[in-house]
């Protein structure tokens, strides 16, 4: 649940150093604030109530601190043969390195390492080296949007799992995350058809 401290915390910077600076650049930028937040959590052990409360500010800081939303009308270009392969080559290769990883790392670093926006960063910068830094903010909002229900179902899960067992408390979890990301899905989708009309 922590590691989505770190992930907002890339968003914010990616998203700001895209708007005049390319992909690789934002990429650090983004790499650069996940490893200082993630640095941070890994020395300390909150309760999980105190936890919960400072992923929702820190939640709620990213979404309002990511720069504004640019509406150019253009249509993304379509992606070249080789995008989808280089992709999953990519994201791969990340998954067995942080896998083998794992035991020099101990669990707890290796918890707070696994909730790196891979796939999303992957994401991210194919649309940023394709279609520009404003496409690239707009992968990175859904990502933060997709925030709230990801720390929804850890702290669920946290909270359950003890008293209710293994499969309610998944079964619980998944739930709270699956409405929380219609919930996301539906508000995103309303702010970018009213971002839309007032660029009209």
């Amino acid at each position: 649940m922590a590691g989505a401290v770190s992930q907002a915390a890339f968003c914010v910077s990616y998203a700001w150093t895209a708007r005049r600076r390319s992909w690789p650049a934002a990429t650090g930028a983004g790499c650069a604030a996940f490893a200082v937040a993630t640095a941070a959590l890994a020395r300390v052990r909150p309760s999980l109530a105190v936890l919960a409360v400072v992923v929702v500010i820190a939640l709620a800081a990213a979404i309002r601190g990511m720069p504004r939303r640019d509406i150019d009308g253009r249509v993304p270009a379509p992606p070249p043969r080789w995008d989808l392969p280089a992709r999953m080559v990519l994201a791969t290769t990340f998954v067995l390195a942080l896998t083998a990883a794992a035991g020099a790392l101990g669990p707890r670093l290796t918890g707070l390492l696994a909730p790196f926006p891979l796939y999303a960063a992957i994401l991210t910068v194919f649309a940023h080296a394709r279609d520009g830094g404003a496409a690239a903010g707009s992968v990175l909002r859904g990502l933060l949007a997709g925030l709230i229900a990801f720390a929804a179902f850890f702290l669920v899960l946290a909270a359950t799992l003890s008293a209710a067992g293994m499969g309610m408390a998944f079964a619980v979890a998944i739930t709270v995350a699956l409405v929380l990301h219609g919930g996301a899905l539906w508000t995103l989708r309303r702010v970018d058809r009213w971002h839309r009309a007032c660029s009209a």
